[in-house]
């Protein structure tokens, strides 16, 4: 076996659990109104939305306590073994919201449960995306980890398309009725169908040869130590994840509910722009990222930002001037551009600079603190924005205001580490 083959082979293997997290978050976005409906009924269709919404939103409040105990446990005894319990953790989080019985079933216990279940899954994520980041970034070839490290994203892109796909096919053969009384569990199951295979493949991989040749594995003590004195770091991380992770769910999660509840079109025309949306970050992913191993990180980085400070609100005011099928799917596909743009030189610059003894758990700090606060609630947010004013554009400005926190972060970053510009092979510590 070729040593590129290898590690294509070993790209498949370590993305494969962050394809489950991603799926599962994507599912209970796309289905929130009819899960809002199962597990917290209410006489008004916005509360019981919200309260779904917010559900969803809770996932990502466990990440950083996550990021902490599960990226700790991974910088000390390796990346092989704490990839493999996050995605055993994931799995009983999946299997727990897949199977709950409706609360006209069993009250009260079923909202307590799913909440339960999506919190498990926000805490086994919260070191999911830095520990697969962290691996491919170890195992990549020099000058190549802007590509490699892209496609921790990229494999997200595959469960977004494959949620759509299969909501897209559910949305014709199964009746609208249907589908809000039980249909919407479907995805849900086929997500736990596949979790043997997931832990077959991921049970493969090998430790990456950076950890293998430590000559120390810090205890958990020293960690935290290290941690706190490069806290600055994480906060730069956290505020440049801001602007990824707001303008991710947004035209992914949040688009089937956005699409059919607030635009009025069908729920196949938003399963048709959200694989779109997940085809072009596919695309635009690994290109972007090896771009950024010739031109840099902090150059792409800027000019994104700028790019959606700028458009954001435009073309969401654009949109819902005349909604429409071609125009959701050109502003979507937009966003898309300057999300890969951003994400493809984002991922790699961070686990760049986060020193190496506590990489996976400062990078999944970093992250998970931007999800929890900001990107994770996107869904919630951006419905109780446009309740509030009626300005059916408002989540324009929601994306504007992550632009302004990235931009700021990536200025910051430029000048506090000119080490990191150009072609960003050190680690900063």
């Amino acid at each position: 076996m070729t040593n590129s083959r290898h590690k294509m082979l070993a790209i498949v293997r370590v993305a494969s659990g962050n394809f489950l997290e991603m799926y599962d978050f994507m599912v209970f976005g796309y289905y929130a109104a009819a899960i809002g409906r199962a597990f917290f009924p209410s006489d008004k269709a916005y509360a019981s939305l919200m309260l779904s919404l917010m559900t969803f939103g809770a996932g990502f409040l466990m990440r950083p306590v996550g990021a902490i105990v599960l990226g700790a446990y991974a910088d000390r005894h390796g990346r092989r073994a704490g990839l493999m319990l996050t995605l055993g953790l994931m799995s009983i989080g999946t299997l727990s919201v897949a199977c709950v019985p409706s609360y006209a079933k069993i009250g009260l216990l079923a909202p307590i449960l799913v909440v339960l279940g999506r919190l498990l899954q926000g805490f086994s994520a919260g070191m999911e995306l830095g520990g697969v980041s962290v691996y491919l970034s170890e195992i990549a070839t020099p000058g190549h980890k802007g590509f490699y490290v892209s496609w921790q994203s990229a494999s997200q892109q595959v469960a977004v398309m494959f949620a759509a796909f299969l909501g897209f096919v559910l949305s014709i053969k199964l009746p609208p009725a249907t589908m809000s009384a039980w249909g919407w569990r479907i995805p849900l199951l086929v997500g736990c169908l596949i979790i043997p295979f997931l832990m077959w493949l991921r049970g493969s991989l090998e430790e990456t040869e950076e950890f293998a040749r430590r000559k120390h594995n810090p205890t958990i003590g020293e960690i935290l130590h290290s941690l706190r004195q490069n806290a600055t770091l994480v906060i730069l991380g956290m505020m440049l994840f801001t602007m990824t992770t707001v303008s991710f769910y947004m035209i992914t999660a949040y688009t089937p509910t956005f699409g059919s509840q607030v635009l009025h079109m069908t729920s196949k025309d938003a399963f048709i722009v959200t694989f779109c949306v997940g085809a072009s970050n596919l695309f635009w992913l690994p290109v972007m990222g090896g771009f950024s191993d010739r031109i840099g990180r902090t150059p792409i980085l800027i000019a994104c930002t700028l790019l959606m400070l700028v458009t954001a609100y435009p073309v969401m005011l654009w949109l819902t001037a005349a909604p429409g099928f071609s125009k959701l799917l050109a502003v979507e596909l937009w966003f898309s551009f300057i999300y890969a743009g951003f994400n493809g030189a984002l991922v790699v610059y961070v686990t760049e600079l986060i020193p190496i003894q506590i990489r996976t758990v400062g990078f999944s700090l970093a992250y998970s603190l931007a999800t929890a606060l900001f990107g994770g609630f996107t869904p919630a947010i951006s419905t109780y924005l446009i309740h509030r004013t009626g300005n059916r554009a408002a989540p324009g400005l929601w994306l504007a205001a992550a632009a302004i926190c990235g931009l700021l972060a990536a200025l910051i970053a430029r000048r506090r580490d000119k080490t990191i510009i150009g072609r960003g092979e050190t680690a900063i510590g």
